[in-house]
């Protein structure tokens, strides 16, 4: 398993292929000398889309998340397996990973100080995009008789397309997205998780001469018996997991980054300056404004995966009878994400990497988070890597989940074909650590933008129910919220 030319060799002989897939997925188009790759094209327009198709649902229902995911707003249904906060803390483990530490650099990196203004900007939009996808995986998602729910979008497409009449469109797009989705899992959510991981702790190994004590081996075969262990509960348990890791993961982090920001905080009015002078210009890359603007959208769709829907498979597992409720929870996904984490990670960057000349350095990716921190304080590799590990664990588990989801519509639900899926996801995790399969990382990449495809093609079908659905509710708790203030009044009277 740990063969480094077997790996080697599995490479060379998928990398053309890999090339191939990846290339078409991402074929791009050329404007004004700015190469866009369409699926973002494709996400950016249906973020901006829904926001203005839903009325800035964004803002409007931001509150009512809140209260929802604090269970102001009690649905008492039987149906379902987890919590609001629970959905959430899920969907979130599975889009926030080691990308939201090292992502925003290589965006820096690549578009300049200006892409930071335009993550936030497509990370608020996308915010409306989510509210789609998790109302209309509640609403199509199957409850069996055990209890157990399935949802997601090969469910909305299958279920929702029929139900407007197009029943052999919606099967065969519904085909398609769990088909890439099953394969993309290895990837994105998988190998490339526990691959990142080992890496920042071999960094911390090597700075405090442990390096005898961990191998790619012995972190690998670990981090898959711990996610094994996990995964077998089902989403209950995977559920009860990430509700524990994410608070305690986004708080680690906010700590971290906060105090390395304070410390420089006599940088942040030059930093914000210089990012809406760049983001405005596009001084920074080639292609101006227009360049800036993709590479910006690009990482924060890319992050928080909204158009992608795999997070609507957790959401659609959630205790409700009401569709838009969860909807309207999974608005904060997106905010948490991008406008909170990706946040952090770039004022880190912009305060320290780029006022000490790290990035002239050869820093780049989660290396150069990784160098601003220790800049600050020398010992500050040591809470990112424990974040890091967090982060690659997280998304792993939630990831299993969405396979599975993806596995049981294609193969059905029966015990033996689960458990194999399992085994196959947990040897994979465990090969991510140890070996180079930069080309199935790739393909598998390139496969979840892929399942982007036929998703997006269904929201379009599919948002008047969508918007039915989250006017209806806003509408309720509207009129629940005012019945409340007159028995209020009338009680004080």
């Amino acid at each position: 398993m740990s063969n480094p030319n077997l790996a080697e060799q599995i490479d060379q002989t998928l990398s053309p292929f890999a090339k191939g897939i990846s290339d078409c997925i991402f074929y791009s188009i050329k404007v004004q000398s700015t190469e866009i790759p369409i699926v973002v094209l494709g996400l950016s327009i249906t973020a901006i889309w829904f926001t203005l198709y839903l009325r800035f649902i964004n803002i409007r229902g931001f509150w009512i998340a809140i209260k929802q995911t604090c269970g102001f707003y009690n649905t008492h249904s039987k149906k379902g397996n987890i919590s609001h906060f629970q959905a959430l803390a899920t969907s979130i483990s599975g889009t926030v990973g080691v990308g939201n530490i090292g992502g925003v650099a290589l965006a820096i990196g690549m578009g300049g100080p200006g892409a930071v203004f335009w993550i936030w900007i497509a990370g608020f939009l996308a915010m409306s995009t989510k509210a789609v996808e998790c109302t209309l995986a509640t609403k199509f998602r199957i409850v069996q008789k055990n209890g157990e729910t399935l949802g997601g979008p090969m469910y909305y497409l299958t279920q929702g397309l029929a139900f407007l009449g197009w029943r052999k469109l919606g099967k065969s797009l519904g085909t398609l997205y769990a088909f890439a989705i099953v394969i993309a899992c290895f990837g994105i959510g998988n190998m490339f998780q526990s691959n990142q991981a080992y890496a920042q702790v071999s960094i911390l190994a090597h700075e405090l001469n442990l390096t005898d004590y961990l191998t790619a081996t012995s972190f690998g075969l670990t981090m898959a018996a711990i996610v094994g262990l996990v995964i077998i509960g089902g989403i209950r348990s995977i559920a009860s997991a990430a509700s524990a890791i994410v608070p305690t993961m986004t708080l680690l982090y906010l700590v971290s980054s906060l105090t390395v920001i304070i410390v420089n905080a006599h940088e942040i009015p030059s930093a914000l300056k210089l990012v809406i002078h760049d983001a405005f210009t596009g001084d920074s890359v080639q292609g101006g404004m227009l360049g800036v603007i993709m590479i910006g959208f690009q990482r924060a769709l890319f992050s928080n995966e909204a158009g992608l829907g795999s997070a609507s498979i957790a959401h659609s597992a959630v205790k409700t009878d009401e569709p838009a409720s969860e909807g309207l929870v999974s608005l904060l996904e997106p905010f948490i994400d991008t406008l909170i984490i990706l946040m952090l990670s770039s004022l880190v960057i912009l305060t320290v990497a780029i006022p000490n000349g790290l990035m002239e350095q050869g820093y780049q990716g989660i290396e150069l988070t990784s160098a601003a921190f220790s800049y600050t304080f020398s010992w500050f590799p040591i809470p990112l890597a424990i974040a890091a590990c967090l982060f690659a664990f997280s998304t792993t588990l939630a990831w299993s989940y969405y396979g599975l989801q993806a596995w049981q519509f294609l193969l059905g639900t029966n015990r033996w074909t689960t458990l194999f899926f399992q085994l196959i996801f947990c040897v994979a995790v465990a090969i991510g650590a140890v070996a180079d399969l930069n080309s199935i990382i790739t393909m598998a990449d390139a496969l979840v933008f892929f399942a982007a495809i036929p998703n997006l093609i269904g929201l379009y079908f599919l948002a008047p129910i969508a918007r039915i659905e989250l006017e209806a509710y806003l509408k309720k708790i509207k009129d629940n919220d005012l019945a409340m203030k007159v028995k209020t009044l009338i009680t004080e009277m």
